[in-house]
């Protein structure tokens, strides 16, 4: 939106007011008259009133009768997307740890569209033509974290996802058929893991597992990735997946504790 455009034919006025009387707070400014949040907001006194008696009545701002101050529920505001943040943090350690154990490359993703998108990552050496950054993208359908993750969808979330994806060969062993694909998500769901050898780059071969919210949802995936020619894929099986999946165990109940805290605090927030 631009000056010039104006508002577009969508725009609530009235909801931008009051989040602008919210942002009027701040570690300088904890408390307000009416009068300094109105000409910080440049609204008249009468709208602000308004606004900051209706924050008053939901809970989010208090007031002595001449300031006006927010309250610890304004954090209800941001719980969802702290909780999305705080993956990385709580996985960090345990990656370290799966690194070190297994002195190969660990990292967490999530599916963003049609891609994975790596969130945490510690890597041990570099095994891949393209260097892994927190932000790197692969396609889904040709790494084990993104099978992991499409495993976790719903069947018509899977069905729109196949029906659209483009299977491209990225190397002679790249699946490439829909119904292949769906034949390996349906193993993967089965027995709670992924192994891809070698599909999305040559020499490469990784494992991956899921991570699980408190509800059962798969919201995230871990694997850890090496060359081809240090491990076999049974010696994969055999040597890596128990610390991959003691991992992720790990992280799953890190997050549990996480999600439980943030539920606390808004029942002491609310009371």
């Amino acid at each position: 939106m631009t000056e010039q455009q104006g508002p577009s034919p969508d725009y609530v006025q009235s909801l931008a007011r009051g989040l602008a009387v919210i942002r009027a707070f701040d570690a300088e400014h904890p408390r307000r008259t009416l009068s300094d949040v109105a000409r910080t907001t440049d609204l008249t006194r009468a709208t602000t009133r308004r606004f900051l008696l209706t924050l008053v009545e939901l809970g989010y701002v208090r007031s002595d009768g001449s300031l006006f101050w927010l309250t610890p529920r304004v954090l209800e505001l941001g719980y969802s997307y702290l909780s999305s943040l705080s993956l990385p943090e709580v996985a960090g350690p345990h990656l370290e740890a799966l690194a070190e154990q297994t002195r190969e490359s660990s990292s967490v993703s999530i599916l963003d569209g049609d891609d994975v998108v790596y969130v945490a990552r510690v890597p041990v050496s570099r095994i891949m033509t393209v260097a892994i950054t927190i932000g790197t993208r692969f396609p889904a359908y040709a790494t084990s974290m993104g099978r992991v993750l499409l495993a976790g969808l719903s069947s018509e979330l899977l069905e729109r996802y196949l029906a659209r994806v483009e299977l491209a060969a990225l190397t002679t062993k790249t699946i490439t058929d829909a119904a292949s694909l769906r034949a390996e998500l349906d193993a993967v769901r089965a027995q709670g893991f992924c192994l891809v050898d070698q599909e999305l780059e040559e020499g490469l071969r990784s494992i991956a597992a899921p991570i699980r919210d408190h509800t059962g949802e798969v919201v995230a995936a871990a694997n850890v990735s090496m060359q081809a020619a240090r491990h076999s894929s049974d010696g994969v099986r055999e040597h890596l997946l128990p610390a991959l999946l003691r991992a992720t165990a790990g992280i799953e109940s890190d997050l549990l504790s996480v999600q439980s805290q943030s539920t606390d605090n808004k029942g002491t927030h609310h009371a």
